[in-house]
C-alpha cells in the first residue's frame, strides 16, 4: 500500500525546495496523548463501538502501526512498519498509557526486515511471530521480543514486495494462517493464503489456498476467537487527494480452508464515516467472562499529514449472529 500512496504523497505534500537543513535527533521520550473522540454511531452491524481515541505523539517511535496483538492482563502490543513497538495499557476504567521502543529493544536492525505487517502470539508460551513485508519472512521471538529465529517460506516467495504477509494468526491447535494483501491481478478480490500445519519457523508443512474478500477490499489482519473461528479485518483505499479508507470485519471458519477452494467469510461490521474511519490495519480480540469479546482496532497513519492513528474499543457477542451469508 505504501507504494501506491507514494505518488499521491509526492503530489500533495511535495516541498517547495530540495534543500533541507539537518534534522534534529528524534525525541524518544515524548509521551502519547489519548484524545477521546466525540459523537459517532455506537453500533456497526453486529459490533457495539464502546470507545474511540485519537493517539498523537512527538515521539520518534510513534506512527505507522500496522499490526496488533492481545497481551496478558488485557493489554495490547502494536507493531509498526518501521520496526517499532508500542505497549498499550488500556484499563476498563482508568487512564490509558503507552510505552514505545525499537523492536527487540535495538536501534540497529536489518533494513530489509523492519516492515512489520502482522503479529500473532501463543498465550501459553508467550512466543510471538512477526510477518515482514518485502522480504516475505516470518520471525519467531520470545515473550520479551528477543531471540529471533527466521524463515522465508517458499510458498510466500512469489508474493508482491509491497503486499504480504499482511495478516497472520496462530490458531489454538498450533496451525498458522497467513494472507497476502496482493491479489493475483488488478481488480480481483481473491488473495493468496498459506495454511501451515505447525510453526512455519520449524519448517511445518503448508497448503496454499485463496481468500475471498468483499469487492475492492484487501485483508490486513486476523485474530482467532474462542469458538475456533477467525476474524479477518479487510480494508479498502478510496483513491483521491487525499485518499480515504473504509474497513469491514469478517468472521470465517478455518475448517473451510481447502486446496482449490475459496476461503470466505461473513461480514459482521462495516467502518465508514461517520464511524471514525482511517487506515485500520491492526486487530486484536480479548475474551470476556460473559462470553462476549472485546475487539480492538488500530489504524496505520503512514506518517502522513492527512491520516491519523485511531484506536477503537468494541464489543461483539459471537453467539448472537444471523444465518451465515457470504461476503459481498
Amino acid at each position: 500500500m505504501r507504494a501506491g500512496l507514494a505518488l499521491l504523497l509526492a503530489l500533495a505534500l511535495a516541498p517547495g525546495t530540495w534543500l533541507r537543513s539537518a534534522s534534529p535527533p528524534p525525541d524518544l521520550a515524548a509521551p502519547v496523548k489519548f484524545t477521546p473522540m466525540g459523537q459517532f454511531p455506537r453500533v456497526s452491524g453486529e459490533i457495539e463501538i464502546l470507545r474511540a481515541w485519537r493517539l498523537q505523539s512527538e515521539n520518534g517511535h510513534f506512527g505507522g502501526f500496522s499490526a496488533l496483538a492481545a497481551m496478558p492482563g488485557g493489554n495490547l502490543l502494536a507493531a509498526s512498519d518501521r520496526g517499532r513497538v508500542m505497549y498499550l495499557d488500556m484499563p476498563e476504567n482508568g487512564t490509558p498509557a503507552a510505552r514505545m521502543d525499537f523492536l527487540s529493544g535495538k536501534d540497529v536492525a536489518d533494513k530489509h526486515l523492519v516492515d512489520v505487517e502482522s503479529i500473532t502470539r501463543d498465550p501459553a508460551s508467550g512466543q510471538i511471530w512477526i510477518g515482514y513485508e518485502g522480504a516475505n519472512a516470518i520471525d519467531r521471538l520470545d515473550r520479551k521480543l528477543h531471540g529471533a529465529k527466521r524463515v522465508m517460506p517458499p510458498q510466500m516467495r512469489g508474493w508482491s514486495e509491497n503486499s504480504g504477509p499482511e495478516a497472520m494468526v496462530r490458531l489454538a491447535n498450533g496451525k498458522f494462517i497467513v494472507l497476502a494483501e496482493g491479489s493475483r491481478s488488478l481488480g480481483k478480490s481473491d488473495f493468496p493464503g498459506v495454511l501451515f500445519a505447525g510453526d512455519p519457523v520449524e519448517g511445518a508443512g503448508a497448503q496454499t489456498f485463496r481468500f475471498a474478500a468483499p469487492s475492492g477490499y484487501r485483508p490486513v489482519d486476523m485474530t482467532q476467537i474462542p469458538d475456533g473461528r477467525v476474524l479477518v479485518l479487510v480494508r479498502k483505499i478510496h483513491w483521491g487527494l487525499p485518499p480515504r479508507f473504509t474497513a469491514k470485519l469478517l468472521v470465517a471458519d478455518p475448517a473451510d480452508i481447502g486446496a482449490g477452494k475459496l476461503w470466505q467469510g461473513r461480514v459482521i461490521a462495516s467502518f465508514t464515516p461517520p464511524v471514525p474511519s482511517d487506515n485500520y490495519e491492526g486487530l486484536a480480540a480479548v475474551p470476556r467472562a460473559d462470553g462476549a469479546l472485546d475487539l480492538w482496532m488500530i489504524s496505520d497513519d503512514n506518517l502522513a499529514s492527512f491520516q491519523q492513528t485511531l484506536l477503537l474499543r468494541m464489543r461483539w457477542a459471537p453467539g448472537n449472529r444471523p444465518k451465515a451469508r457470504p461476503a459481498r
